[in-house]
């Protein structure tokens, strides 16, 4: 039996559980974006729908990935994760001045929360950057 001297730390943890729920998330949204886009009446804008659709399904994959790849501590997966939190912010910005603030606040915080959890001291010797 082998034992881990070097457990993941619980700040990274969370940023992998909270990575795959974004991904469960926004893997929903492209379900609801393929039922829409089968169940369209008209096929004006099919290839935007499409194209917002694949957009969607990458997101899910990408931020899934992501996800595993840092809870097996692969130092290469953190960048790409912070970038996709950052991109949070000015959706979560643009959701505020469309009225949907209930919406853009948490989803900016929850950006900013992963981001703080990515870049942690805790984090960063686990991935072996100090």
């Amino acid at each position: 039996m082998t034992t881990d001297s070097d457990p993941i730390p619980v700040t990274l943890r969370w940023a992998v559980r909270l990575l795959r729920g974004e991904a469960v998330a926004v893997g929903l949204v492209a379900l609801w974006l393929v039922w829409a886009d089968l169940t369209a009446e008209t096929t004006v804008g099919l290839t935007s729908a499409l194209l917002v659709t694949a957009f969607a399904v990458v997101g899910a994959v990408a931020l899934w990935a992501l996800g595993g790849a840092l809870a097996r501590c692969r130092a290469g997966a953190r960048a790409p994760a912070i970038v996709l939190q950052l991109m949070l912010l000015p959706i979560g910005w643009y959701m505020i001045q469309g009225g949907l603030g209930w919406l853009g606040v948490p989803l900016m915080a929850l950006g900013i929360g992963v981001s703080a959890l990515l870049v942690s001291p805790a984090t960063n010797r686990a991935l072996g950057f100090s």
